[in-house]
């Protein structure tokens, strides 16, 4: 559905999240390193090990590993920690109101001024490591020190890091096997890589996955070939989804939380043209698998994510507010029924 709104831009602006309104500067070249970002939220987190219910082990080798929730307590403020850790330090990330009427839960809002570096060169689960019987989905900016996906060849944000931090989101902590894996791939020392790993039923888990609205909409609008430079900005809150020990529900209630109930909004710089062209096309409702519980359409492909159309995996809804003519527009719809199958 596309709706066009005639609200200034004082208006546009959702939920209190505001943006600089001065002339915007060209996010994409702007010389950030990712691994340093999220490194100083690593060290933060470290000063507040006990605090945030957190583990740390080393390798013989002196790879650090950070448990947020395998073994250890974990909680709320350690899953926003391990989300910010994701995006690199450069997003603002936060529990907050649900913007949902029929769901009167806590939702994670996400605003970031360099949505292209935040999630597509950091946050995207990109890299599966599987080494033996240890398998897990890897994202942070570690990926963009390995810089091998082929994604970094449309987007900025390669870069050569002498400390590099990597996020798991697995049920087991990585052992030598694992650091030497990374090690030989990133061609560097144990104890120069900082890894980072939580459950998807965990607290901490889901906070992380749930954080992903944005990322989910970008890496849509690459796979498009939207032009992704023209987005500057980028807001987004998802409903947070009720952790679960089963793995197939986790995953379930995660993806759902993004494919049926969140909103994201994005600042861009283009043609009303071309956001009419690519908007439908956004939303998960655009997808052939859009309509039922993601556990139950995960059970029927037997747990092969390849199986699954890969244009589901976006949000609910998407709003593009157009910099250069000032015209908004607004495609997809909340699915709150299905919100309440999936968590009973």
């Amino acid at each position: 559905m596309l709706a066009l709104c005639k609200t200034t831009w004082f208006n546009c602006l959702i939920k209190g999240i505001s943006f600089d309104q001065h002339k915007i500067e060209d996010r994409m070249t702007v010389n950030l390193n990712l691994n340093a970002g999220a490194l100083r939220i690593v060290n933060r987190a470290q000063a507040r090990i006990n605090e945030l219910g957190l583990d740390e082990s080393k390798t013989e080798a002196n790879g650090t590993f950070l448990d947020f929730g395998i073994k250890s307590k974990g909680g709320i403020q350690a899953g926003l920690e391990l989300a910010r850790a994701c995006m690199s330090g450069l997003a603002k990330i936060s529990l907050a109101p649900s913007h949902l009427d029929l769901w009167k839960g806590p939702a994670i809002a996400v605003a970031t001024d360099h949505p292209v570096l935040s999630c597509l060169a950091s946050q995207y689960a990109g890299w599966q490591i599987a080494v033996g019987k240890f398998f897990a989905m890897g994202s942070g900016p570690m990926r963009a020190h390995y810089g091998s996906e082929d994604l970094f060849n449309h987007i900025p944000g390669r870069e050569k890091s002498p400390h590099v931090v990597g996020i798991l989101e697995t049920s087991k902590a990585p052992d030598s096997a694992v650091f030497d894996y990374l090690s030989s791939k990133l061609e560097l020392p144990h104890e120069n890589i900082t890894l980072l790993g939580a459950p998807t039923g965990s607290i901490a888990g889901s906070i992380q996955i749930v954080a992903r609205s944005v990322e989910t909409a970008m890496h849509k609008l690459h796979e498009l070939k939207f032009p992704i430079d023209a987005i500057k900005q980028g807001a987004g809150w998802a409903p947070l989804a009720p952790p679960s020990p089963d793995f197939t529900e986790a995953i379930g209630r995660t993806n759902d939380a993004i494919l049926y109930g969140a909103a994201v909004h994005l600042w861009v710089d283009t043609e009303d043209d071309i956001i009419a062209s690519f908007g439908p096309k956004v939303p998960s409702n655009s997808s052939s698998d859009h309509g039922q519980p993601f556990a139950e359409i995960f059970r029927k492909v037997k747990g092969d994510f390849y199986k699954i159309d890969p244009l589901l995996f976006s949000p609910a809804t998407v709003h593009f507010y157009n910099l250069k003519t000032g015209r908004c527009f607004q495609f997809g719809k909340f699915e709150t029924n299905l919100l309440n199958k999936s968590w009973n």
